[in-house]
């Protein structure tokens, strides 16, 4: 991508009516990236790979549609595909401007857009996934270094806590900080201004979405990778329990010599 400056400079020098067509033209191919990213991102794929295995992920698990509700209600192999198609979603809305090379706050603004469409759909009621596959997506094309940083943050915060939601938000953290360390041997604000802006975006975005986790990781009760609902146990503790206390007491009727219609077979019948 070209640098903002240059593109500044370049308006700068050209004569008024020159700019103002360029500025018409900045602002059409921002309306339409900006909406084609949105749109990208709104496709569902947890919803749609969890119907062909005929679940409902909305109402499994808990509701949400990303890859790690998919893996608890559907299976891994179900997961894989959500995990592998939500970043697509992303290096499509991103590559395509990037690759035709137009301003940098464009190609920013279509990758906010489009993690924005995965996590607060408008066509499921402004809800949706997390975010967090969608903008790795994002990030492969403006910075593949940074992204491979934070799959590698990703990767260990996971193998260490086996919390999804914490290897997320440290994944997404680390990467903003990387860029901001960056800026101490390339002090070029101007040119790193968008990527800044797009990494501290989802970053935002990334929090709100996990709030909810972030609760549950402060009191302790947030699920680990594999761990099983806590309800589900208890629900499943209950079933035992009643199906012993029926099996003990059917063990107690049969003992007293009672029949099913209450007649003590037991005793002498009287002549």
């Amino acid at each position: 991508m070209r640098s903002v400056r240059a593109g500044y400079d370049a308006g700068a020098a050209s004569p008024p009516h020159l700019r103002r067509e360029s500025t018409v033209l900045e602002s059409l191919l921002m309306t339409v990236f900006v909406t084609l990213g949105y749109l990208l991102g709104t496709i569902p794929t947890g919803i749609v790979v969890a119907r062909m295995r005929g679940v409902d992920i909305r109402r499994s698990g808990s509701g949400n549609i990303g890859a790690t509700n998919v893996l608890r209600s559907v299976g891994p192999l179900a997961a894989l595909v959500v995990v592998l198609v939500d970043p697509l979603k992303g290096v499509l809305a991103v590559g395509l401007p990037a690759l035709l090379g137009v301003d940098p706050w464009i190609v920013g603004a279509t990758a906010i857009a489009t993690v924005l469409g995965n996590t607060f759909n408008v066509f499921l009621g402004f809800k949706g996934g997390k975010g967090i596959a969608t903008s790795m997506g994002v990030f492969l094309v403006i910075d593949p270094f940074v992204t491979l940083l934070a799959v590698f943050l990703f990767a260990l915060t996971l193998w260490l806590s086996r919390f999804v939601s914490l290897a997320s938000l440290i994944a997404v953290s680390g990467g903003l900080l990387m860029l901001l360390a960056r800026l101490d041997a390339d002090p070029n604000v101007v040119a790193a201004a968008p990527k800044i802006t797009i990494a501290f975006a989802i970053v935002l975005i990334a929090f709100f979405s996990h709030r909810e986790n972030v609760g549950r990781l402060r009191h302790g009760s947030e699920r680990r990778l594999g761990e099983p609902r806590a309800d589900i146990s208890i629900a499943a503790v209950a079933r035992s329990v009643s199906s012993e206390a029926k099996d003990r007491a059917g063990t107690d009727a049969g003992s007293d010599g009672s029949s099913a219609f209450g007649d003590d077979l037991s005793a002498p019948r009287s002549r």
